[in-house]
């Protein structure tokens, strides 16, 4: 591939601020404008905010004091999604959520509402429920001496309470954690303090309003091990600057130099790149013909499909989008004539400090977690979730179980992980590995970013550090 726009890589003097700068390509907001079926307003704005050329420190990525500094400051309150409304549908279902050296699980009532609790026994510290995922009881009963709670936390039994007349049942109920619904997802935070998660997710319950994440199912799930910092994980795919080099498989249909930035609050940024383009960094560009071809994955048998030939003043976006309204809506038994092309195509990615990531789309429909492991700075747990729309009438599958992938398995190892996809997340854990070695035996301060494709990067980080900074 050669860069077509600057084959040197370096940037003009041309007297704008810093910035200011933009891919000379067509932008996204001019590329929307061709669509048959125009974007929502969401879409149809721009938030970039510049935040500064300075470096960040490396050493947040691997020192330990740092870390638990992290831990302490930003894991204990702030809002993390523990599962779906699906996982827990019935009353005594439940879900065991774990972060760092944290446990907590989340209990479906009686009344249908949720309640979250600390999973450990007020007896001896065991956990109540042993590892993560989602199950479901009468009641909840340490496995170790059988202390039991109700589900609603209060305790329920002690063996030989005879023994144990200073325990007070009204003092020992299990201690809670804050409960936020949002989405069809089920959130904790575990201080009491700080704003409500609505407030808190501002300005995403406005944004995702008409895309019903609520009316999703969970038909993939896999979880992997990384061997970075759980910040450096989610980094990388927080900016579209990397696919040159890691993921130039993609050049033909993605507009990577050309993606648009854009960061709301503290807690909120977003993602928006064009696919059914050409790469502004690709010499030779292909015909719309040639990328619709290109866009397909899986069955290559239907392209001889009448549906993908580029009409007479028609462009790829447009053929691709209204292929997939039909064959995605024949598929999980939906109308999806209300979607934009943008919407059915779009790459758009909103990330929720501190480590959720969500794709509104409809054919890239993944949903991303991190959490750090234990109390390892370097090591991270990743999971990638596709929420596909729910059948109109009937039930909804069940939530797809967990697929655990070693560090070096290929994601496309996973049930149901498309190859060429799984390729690309394999691209990203190699440049991950490589990366968590080198910022350790640098000799340089910190990254040098870039100041509009890497600024969600430099918003999550100055985030961090305003958690960091209460006290």
């Amino acid at each position: 591939m050669v860069d077509a726009i600057n084959p040197h890589g370096l940037p003009a003097d041309d007297g704008r601020e810093f910035g200011e700068a933009r891919c000379p390509a067509p932008s996204v907001q001019e590329i929307i404008q061709g669509d048959a079926m125009p974007a929502p307003p969401v879409l149809a704005h721009e938030s970039y905010e510049y935040m500064g050329s300075e470096d960040i420190g490396y050493g947040r990525y691997y020192e330990q004091a740092f870390f638990d500094h992290e831990i302490e400051n930003i894991w204990s309150k702030c809002w993390q999604w523990v599962c779906r409304e699906d996982h827990i549908p019935e009353p005594g279902d439940y879900y065991v959520y774990e972060v760092a050296d944290f446990s907590y699980l989340v209990v479906r009532q009686k009344d249908g509402s949720v309640k979250g609790f600390v999973n450990s026994c007020l007896h001896r510290g065991t956990k109540l429920k042993r590892a993560e995922g989602f199950g479901s009881g009468n009641d909840l009963r340490c496995p170790y001496h059988g202390w039991t709670w109700e589900n609603d936390g209060r305790l329920k039994a002690v063996p030989c309470a005879w023994d144990f007349p200073h325990v007070d049942s009204a003092k020992y109920g299990l201690p809670q954690v804050r409960v936020g619904h949002w989405g069809g997802f089920i959130f904790i935070n575990p201080s009491d303090d700080g704003p409500e998660l609505l407030d808190y997710l501002a300005p995403l319950p406005e944004h995702f309003a008409d895309w019903g994440m609520e009316d999703r199912f969970v038909e993939l799930h896999m979880c992997k091990e990384l061997p970075c910092n759980w910040k450096m994980a989610q980094e990388a795919f927080l900016e579209s600057y990397h696919v040159l080099e890691t993921h130039p498989q993609l050049m033909t249909g993605v507009g990577d130099a050309n993606v648009q930035y854009d960061t709301y609050g503290d807690h909120i940024s977003r993602f928006y790149a064009a696919l059914g383009v050409n790469s502004p960094h690709l010499a030779s560009p292909l015909t719309e013909q040639e990328l619709i071809n290109q866009m397909l994955v899986g069955d290559r048998s239907v392209l001889d499909n009448d549906a993908l030939k580029v009409g007479e003043g028609e462009n790829a976006r447009i053929v691709m989008a209204r292929f997939l309204r039909n064959v995605m809506g024949e598929k999980y038994k939906t109308d999806l004539s209300r979607f934009s092309d943008s919407e059915m195509i779009d790459t758009i990615e909103y990330h929720v400090f501190p480590n959720m990531v969500l794709f509104p789309g409809i054919s890239l429909p993944m949903v991303y977690r991190f959490r750090p492991i234990g109390s390892n700075p370097d090591r991270t747990l990743f999971e990638i979730l596709f929420l596909r729309p729910k059948p109109d009438k009937g039930h909804a599958p069940e939530p797809a179980e967990p697929h655990y992938v070693s560090e070096h398995e290929s994601y496309s190892s996973a049930p149901g992980m498309d190859a060429a996809f799984g390729a690309v997340y394999d691209q990203d854990t190699d440049n991950l590995r490589v990366q968590q070695q080198g910022v350790k035996t640098s000799r340089k301060h910190g990254e040098t970013l870039a100041n509009y494709q890497e600024v969600r990067i430099r918003h999550f980080n100055r985030t961090i550090d305003k958690y960091l900074e209460q006290k």
